[in-house]
C-alpha cells in the first residue's frame, strides 16, 4: 500500500464514530449489516450513521451491498489486511520487536489435533447459545468442551429450549443461564474458538479474548421473540435447533490438524454465511 491510500484511510478512521462503526463491522465480517441494527447497537442517529457510512464507503473501508430492499454494509478486509501490513511492514519496518506479539507460536496450538475449548455467546444465554453448546457437548466426539454465555446479566433458560432439547435426547440438568463476565476473569478458561449467535451479541464491544482464539458470527434470528400459538413457537425454537445443528455437524467435521489458522478462519466463516440456511439473514 502507498502512503497516499493509506493517509486517507487512517484520516478516515480518525474520527471516533466512524472507527466505531468500522470496528462493529469487524466484528460482523465477513457478513454485512443493515444500518439499522449499526445505529441501534452504536446509539447513533441514522443520519450521523449515514455520514460515516458514506466517508467509510469513501475510503475504501466499507462495501455496500443491496440485497433486496435492504442494503448492507461489510468491511473491506482487503483494506484493512492493506492497513495493518502497511503499519507492520512500512511504517514498522517489520522490526520482529513489534511483530512478535502479533505472530501465531511456530507450533499454533489451535491448529493441532487435541480437544478444544469453544464459547458460544448470545444476548440473553437462554434458547441459541444453549442450544450450541448442548449441540457440540454431544456432538463433538469428545474432541471439544463447548461452553455457552450471554451479554445480558440475570437471565434464564427458556422452557420452550429446554423442551427441545430434552426431545432431541440431550441431558439438560448441567445447563445454566451464565453472563460472559465468568469466562473473562482471571485464570478462566482459555477458548479456542468463540462464536456468537445472535446480531446482538456481534454487536457488544467486548474486549479481545486472551490468547487469540478464531472467532466466528454465526447469527440467528432469537426463537424468543416469536409469536402465536405455543406450538408455533415451538415450531420456532425447533428450527433454530436444526440450523445450529447443520452448522455444528459441519463444524465438527472440519480437518483441524490440516489447516492452517487461516484456511480454518475462512472455513468458519463461511459455515455462518451460509445461504442455504434458511434461518440466515438475508
Amino acid at each position: 500500500m502507498e502512503q497516499n491510500s493509506a493517509a486517507p484511510a487512517f484520516a478516515t478512521l480518525g474520527h471516533p464514530g466512524r472507527l466505531a462503526v468500522f470496528r462493529l463491522l469487524m466484528r460482523f465480517a465477513p457478513q454485512g449489516v443493515r444500518p439499522t441494527e449499526i445505529a441501534e447497537a452504536l446509539h447513533l442517529k441514522q443520519n450521523t450513521l449515514s455520514h460515516h457510512l458514506a466517508d467509510l464507503a469513501a475510503a475504501g473501508l466499507v462495501r455496500v451491498e443491496r440485497r433486496g430492499r435492504s442494503l448492507h454494509y461489510a468491511a473491506n478486509l482487503d483494506m484493512a489486511e492493506a492497513l495493518i501490513g502497511y503499519l507492520a511492514l512500512d511504517v514498522g519496518r517489520a522490526r520482529p520487536d513489534l511483530l512478535a506479539p502479533l505472530l501465531p507460536a511456530p507450533k499454533d496450538p489451535a491448529m493441532r489435533d487435541r480437544d478444544f475449548n469453544v464459547l458460544f455467546i448470545c444476548s440473553g444465554n437462554s434458547a441459541r447459545s444453549i442450544f450450541a453448546e448442548a449441540l457440540l457437548r454431544d456432538l463433538g466426539r469428545d474432541r471439544f468442551r463447548a461452553f455457552s454465555a450471554g451479554t445480558r446479566p440475570n437471565s434464564a433458560l427458556n422452557p420452550f429450549a429446554l423442551q427441545i432439547l430434552a426431545r432431541n435426547g440431550h441431558d439438560t440438568g448441567t445447563l445454566r443461564s451464565k453472563h460472559v463476565s465468568e469466562f473473562q476473569e482471571p485464570g478462566s478458561e482459555a477458548m479456542d474458538f468463540v462464536f456468537t449467535v445472535c446480531d446482538t451479541a456481534a454487536a457488544e464491544d467486548c474486549p479481545p479474548w486472551p490468547g487469540q482464539p478464531i472467532t466466528g458470527h454465526w447469527g440467528l434470528p432469537d426463537p424468543v421473540k416469536a409469536t402465536g400459538t405455543d406450538a408455533e413457537k415451538a415450531l420456532v425454537f425447533a428450527q433454530t435447533y436444526a440450523a445450529l445443528r447443520r452448522r455444528i455437524m459441519a463444524f465438527v467435521e472440519l480437518p483441524f490438524a490440516s489447516l492452517s489458522r487461516l484456511s480454518l478462519q475462512s472455513r468458519v466463516d463461511a459455515i455462518g454465511a451460509d445461504a442455504a440456511d434458511p434461518l440466515v439473514k438475508g
